[in-house]
């Protein structure tokens, strides 16, 4: 089970990085002076140190591929759930790739991919971990791991409700879904949920390979 602990302290160690250098757009200039609450974590890439954004994401999609590769290598992962965390990964890969709209200039083709990958990178996480950790939490070693990545799934899922209620609210509050709430607040509390349910999927690798083997999840009696 070398390998799986290689995979997932490569994961770690990525996300880490990724996270300190989200935290350095907040504190040096010119990034320091965007309002956070209000301004999504992405507008930092429309910013002359926007590489930084660009690295600190990338970063975010290697370490979560290499977490998904420790899960698959410990035999944690089944076909859905694999294909929602690689569709999480796919989705920070285009939010890079694709720019936001730069409101400045206009609306932009580039911009409305980067708000669909923002979308299908935000749901698939969550929607991931519930996958992977539900055939294990009627029992077994695995039970309390499973818990956790299925809690930290769930707080991600929460974490997105004020979005919802934003943008399905809009027609009758007459108030546009992005000043509703305070949205660049809003993004960072999920950011960091999902990001901790990576690092809990990685824990629980981690975890299933210092144990006797690798057991089948428990079945229905």
């Amino acid at each position: 089970m070398t390998g799986v602990r290689a995979s997932a302290g490569i994961g770690v160690l990525c996300l880490a990085v990724s996270l300190a250098l989200y935290g350095v757009l907040h504190v040096v200039p010119p990034s320091d002076r965007l309002d956070w609450t209000t301004r999504t974590v992405s507008h930092y890439a429309l910013l002359p140190n926007g590489w930084v954004f660009d690295v600190a994401t990338l970063l975010l999609a290697a370490g979560s591929l290499a977490v998904l590769v420790a899960l698959a290598r410990a035999g944690l992962l089944r076909r859905p759930a694999a294909a929602a965390l690689l569709l999480w990964v796919a989705g920070l890969v285009g939010v890079v790739w694709f720019e936001k709209h730069n409101w400045a200039a206009g609306p932009s083709v580039s911009g409305d991919v980067h708000r669909a990958a923002s979308v299908v990178a935000f749901l698939s996480l969550p929607a991931g971990a519930l996958l992977a950790a539900t055939p294990w939490l009627r029992g077994g070693r695995a039970r309390v791991p499973a818990r956790l990545v299925a809690l930290g799934g769930t707080l991600s899922l929460l974490s997105f409700t004020p979005i919802l209620w934003a943008v399905l609210s809009e027609p009758w509050t007459g108030v546009r879904w992005w000043r509703a709430i305070p949205l660049g607040g809003v993004e960072r509390v999920l950011g960091l949920a999902e990001v901790a349910t990576v690092l809990l999927l990685a824990w629980w690798a981690v975890r299933s390979a210092r144990g006797p083997g690798t057991a089948e999840p428990p079945r229905d009696s």
